[in-house]
């Protein structure tokens, strides 16, 4: 069988949350199923997977289809089932800590105070897996849970927009390539300045 990467985007399940912020890794997952032509809706691992092969691997994409804090469930069942090495698992994430619209890919690390992160760091025992966050940018206000689940605004959401696509290459760059070739094109310096201007 062809090799196994397993493609975790994180968000909240339901219509309400499917604009907020903290659900562009579902938007993330969402991109590479139109660049893969797949969907991801059978129900496995209390998650939506779809499945496709890419660059000679086999790809399973997740959302997981819980709450954002309990998604570790899902991603560990299903790296039990695939019996993955956790070099074969990427998790893709909104994050406050960068501005918005820049992608950081990192091979390992701590949750930086995402609950969707922590869960799966819990669930997993390890916090040595790949991971693609994408900047939504902090707070403007002490309230960050309303932050994350409010929807973009107009000035945002192109830059948002760019950053899908990015984090949706990137993923398919580690994919084929690897962490290394990965974190050296997309984090180098200048690599997403266009989304700046």
């Amino acid at each position: 069988m062809a090799d196994v990467k397993l493609i975790v985007g994180l968000g909240n399940p339901g219509p309400e949350y499917a604009e907020t912020r903290h659900n562009l890794g579902f938007k993330v997952v969402a991109a590479l199923e139109n660049a893969l032509s797949i969907e991801v809706n059978k129900r496995k691992f209390a998650a939506r997977i779809g499945e496709s092969v890419y660059a000679g691997r086999r790809l399973i994409l997740m959302k997981p289809w819980k709450f954002m804090n309990r998604s570790g469930e899902s991603v560990a069942t299903a790296v039990g089932f695939y019996k993955l090495d956790l070099s074969d698992l990427i998790v893709v994430t909104d994050d406050m800590a960068l501005e918005v619209g820049r992608i950081r890919v990192r091979a390992k690390g701590s949750a930086g105070g995402h609950n969707g992160l922590a869960d799966i760091i819990e669930k997993l025992g390890s916090d040595e897996f790949a991971r693609c966050r994408v900047g939504i940018g902090p707070a403007q206000s002490a309230e960050a849970v309303g932050y994350v689940l409010g929807r973009p605004q107009d000035e945002e959401k192109q830059r948002l927009n760019q950053a899908i696509l990015r984090a949706r290459d990137a993923v398919l760059c580690w994919v084929r390539f690897g962490i290394e070739k990965t974190m050296n094109e997309f984090n180098k310096p200048g690599s997403d300045e266009n989304l700046l201007s």
